[in-house]
């Protein structure tokens, strides 16, 4: 019988090993508590309603409903037993492994306040994305229907946690909704006049790029009309706002882009992990005391030329396809080789025909490197249709500056109640009560 492999997670680095062993005498199982893949670069544009959830994300049956020595499975892993070479699932399920791979990815990390999480979602999965969403859009319906006018500036303002590539994206972004997509939608709230805030703790945003493109994004979200606020942390967040130093500012909109942490699933394999939960990784990727395990994706602490690897999707792919190579050399024999990260670049986009591009070394920003993101991101997603709709959807968010997912989803009481709700309610008691007399 062929070596049983077991990966955990269908993200870039799960998906890609299994699609790299599709000729090698192996059973698969891939498992994932979420039945899709998710191609998480543009998860932001979901979150502030440019394209829907289905765009950016995949079935993964569908994705590998042509690879026979492949099954996937729905579920969620809760402990590894190394020695018996087990997984356990929530359900109370075990699966077997010869092999496991170990790439369950990242989660929010609030540095020690987790109670923030209720008042500051971060952005992670599409559910996420969802309810960053209503939260927006709910706002803006808040704003419309508030006559104290600083209320209705708190409604108005929204605030972002963390100056990276999510918490860039979501500013702009941000910004060109209340500037442009809701201009002369709203008759009592002016959107125009919304309060977009980047905060971030250290003293300039997009600190992994050069400190020249860093100098030119910030400019180019000032120009969209974002406050750009650096050299200050956080110190509380609530349902009412932030607090950043010495200053209080009003926000019912608080977005958490500041930090990440490694899926807790790590601590099982009992190994030292890093301040960031990750596992630090032999240079094949396998765990150090477990040649049969391997870690890859954002929970692998990776060091390459002595730097570390970073938590973005190449690496990510790469990491899959690496350990793809090194299971096929150990079916023939052969010593696996190290893992060698590429590093291509960076990207970030900013706004409408506004972003930064630093490509080995080969740094530009602006419209160029705008259209550049934009090909970028078309090309790696996955599957034709996403590729055409999300095309399709942002010709027509470029020509009509509107948005394609404008529609609040979610639970009842995440929406503003109106008159009419309050007659439904009325109506519905009335009727209960009615029927409660009519049965009596």
């Amino acid at each position: 019988m062929h070596p049983h492999i077991l990966i955990i997670g269908g993200g870039f680095a799960g998906l890609w090993a299994a699609r790299a062993l599709r000729h090698a005498p192996v059973r698969i199982t891939l498992l994932d508590r979420d039945n899709h893949h998710l191609f998480q670069p543009l998860l932001y544009q979901v979150a502030t309603a440019g394209l829907s959830a289905p765009a950016i994300a995949a079935p993964l049956r569908q994705i590998l409903r042509k690879q026979d020595n492949v099954t996937v499975l729905l579920g969620e892993a809760v402990d590894i037993d190394t020695a018996a070479k087990q997984v356990q699932l929530s359900d109370q399920r075990k699966i077997g492994y010869d092999t496991l791979i170990l790439a369950t990815g990242a989660t929010h990390a609030y540095f020690g306040n987790d109670h923030w999480a209720e008042h500051a979602p971060g952005l992670k999965s599409l559910d996420d994305a969802l309810r960053i969403r209503r939260q927006i859009l709910t706002a803006f319906e808040r704003a419309e229907a508030e006559d104290d006018p600083d209320k209705r500036a708190a409604w108005l303002s929204f605030a972002i946690v963390g100056g990276g590539p999510t918490g860039v994206e979501l500013a702009g972004t941000l910004a060109e909704i209340a500037r442009h997509t809701l201009r002369g939608e709203f008759r009592r709230a002016d959107p125009r006049q919304a309060r977009v805030m980047l905060l971030e703790a250290t003293p300039r945003i997009l600190g992994s790029f050069p400190e020249s493109l860093s100098e030119k994004a910030r400019k180019q979200l000032i120009r969209l009309g974002v406050e750009v606020h650096t050299g200050k942390a956080v110190k509380t967040i609530d349902e009412y706002g932030v607090s950043v130093g010495d200053e209080r500012i009003a926000a019912r909109t608080v977005i958490w882009a500041a930090g990440v942490a490694a899926s807790p699933l790590a601590r099982c394999l009992d190994v030292p992990l890093d301040r960031a939960g990750r596992v630090p990784v032999e240079p094949d990727l396998s765990v150090p005391g477990h040649p049969q395990v391997y870690v890859a994706g954002d929970l692998a602490a990776v060091q390459c030329k002595g730097k570390p690897v970073p938590g973005v999707a190449p690496a990510a792919k790469q990491m899959g396809n690496h350990l793809a190579r090194v299971i096929i050399a150990k079916l023939k024999g052969k010593p696996a080789l190290p893992f060698r990260y590429r590093d291509y670049g960076n990207l970030a986009t900013i706004g409408r025909k506004a972003a930064v591009v630093d490509l080995r070394g080969f740094r530009f920003s602006g419209v160029f490197a705008w259209w550049f993101w934009l090909a970028a991101h078309i090309f790696f997603l996955i599957g034709f249709r996403n590729r055409l709709v999300v095309l399709i959807d942002w010709a027509h968010a470029y020509w009509s500056y509107q948005r394609s997912a404008r529609i609040i989803l979610g639970d009842e009481e995440a929406r503003p109640r109106t008159p009419d709700d309050e007659y439904d309610t009325a109506a519905e008691a009335t009727h209960q009560r009615t029927e409660s007399a009519a049965t009596d």
